[in-house]
């Protein structure tokens, strides 16, 4: 080895680690804001005004209670987490998607996970130098059963992810195909549970006491994505293991404040949900409606997928964002999201301009 130096990031780095680009995003000024599935809605002014007091005399010298005990608490009383299950909170379920692939790191096993689906379980493997493998979902987005259940025989994965609803279909599993996965999978199945706030059905009430299944959630979508909190509900002997590897004081005391206040208003969020679900049916509907989409996916999160003409997806984004629209364009994510563009559910009035735009958008070509 040459004497000289070794202290560029080509020498100390993996090249797939340098070959991965950074995650991107869009910068969204002066545009109307569809493309992150965040919730449209602000806090009513009041409810604004009671959490600012809340967050009075707020101790920031001193750090954050290490367990979130109080906000532990209030989360297994209103989420209904099994009192059996153990809990853990993330700086958001990237965190905690990141602890649990560093866990089985030396495991020599690989994580597996439908694709299209949610990058970051792709992404966080890589860079821990952990085989992925990405099972294809069918032609309508349905999970592949058959494929999948083949391919943990074939790889005893230490970890399958599943989404359920999906990202970025939208599309929510029949629980008993899910169930399929965890009874065959001889490793943890991660139900990530995103979008629970607007789908049918919900694993939640299994945590803790199913083998194998840690059910993985985030108040991102319910409103709270500022936070930067998710959660984490299995087996307490799972929980204890992943704790070793969860950085001290890793959620902030603005956080486990904000996030606990949040949950005493739950009222109002979920009233914010049932709001995003009447406007989601009726996005779907003008979608299936407007000439110049080709296909819609049945949506159960808060936000919508729909296929625009061969060859036009890029084109169409363009189009959105011209007339002060932003979306997301996930076309080139994989093959079967060839010119495929996923919406937000904003607030009526959003997804009205959203439309307009993209009757405009699809006129034009």
């Amino acid at each position: 080895m040459s004497a000289g130096r070794h202290d560029r990031p080509e020498d100390l780095m993996r090249p797939e680690v340098l070959a991965q680009p950074a995650y991107a995003v869009a910068d969204a000024t002066g545009l109307l804001k569809l493309d992150a599935m965040e919730n449209p809605w602000p806090w009513p002014g009041e409810l604004e005004a009671a959490w600012l007091e809340a967050l009075s005399e707020p101790e920031l010298n001193r750090y954050p209670d290490a367990a979130a005990r109080d906000l532990a608490a209030r989360v297994r009383a209103v989420e209904a987490v099994p009192e059996g299950a153990g809990l853990m909170f993330g700086n958001g379920s990237d965190e905690l998607i990141q602890i649990l692939i560093q866990a089985v790191a030396g495991s020599g096993r690989p994580v597996i996970a439908p694709e299209p689906g949610f990058v970051m379980y792709g992404v966080l493997a890589r860079a821990l130098g952990v085989p992925f493998r990405g099972v294809s979902l069918r032609p309508d987005f349905a999970l592949d059963l058959d494929a999948l259940l083949a391919a943990i025989r074939e790889e005893q994965p230490a970890i399958v992810f599943l989404a359920h609803p999906n990202n970025p279909t939208g599309r929510l599993e029949d629980p008993a195909t899910v169930q399929a996965v965890i009874e065959a999978n001889p490793g943890i199945t991660v139900v990530d549970e995103a979008y629970a706030p607007f789908a049918g059905h919900s694993f939640m009430p299994q945590a803790g006491g199913t083998a194998g299944l840690l059910v993985m959630r985030t108040v991102s979508k319910l409103g709270l994505a500022g936070t930067r909190l998710g959660y984490l509900a299995a087996e307490p002997a799972w929980i204890d293991a992943l704790d070793r590897l969860r950085l001290p004081y890793n959620i902030n005391t603005l956080t486990q404040r904000s996030v606990r206040f949040a949950l005493d208003h739950r009222d109002v969020l979920d009233g914010q949900a049932r709001a995003i679900v009447a406007e989601r049916e009726r996005l779907l509907q003008a979608l299936e409606a407007l000439a110049g989409v080709t296909s819609v996916v049945p949506s159960q999160a808060n936000f919508v997928l729909f296929r625009v003409g061969e060859g036009q997806g890029a084109a169409v984004f363009a189009g959105l964002r011209e007339r002060g629209v932003l979306i997301k364009d996930v076309g080139r994510a994989h093959p079967l999201l060839a010119d495929h563009l996923r919406v937000t559910v904003g607030r009526p009035e959003d997804n009205d301009r959203f439309l307009e735009a993209l009757e405009a958008a699809l006129a034009r070509r």
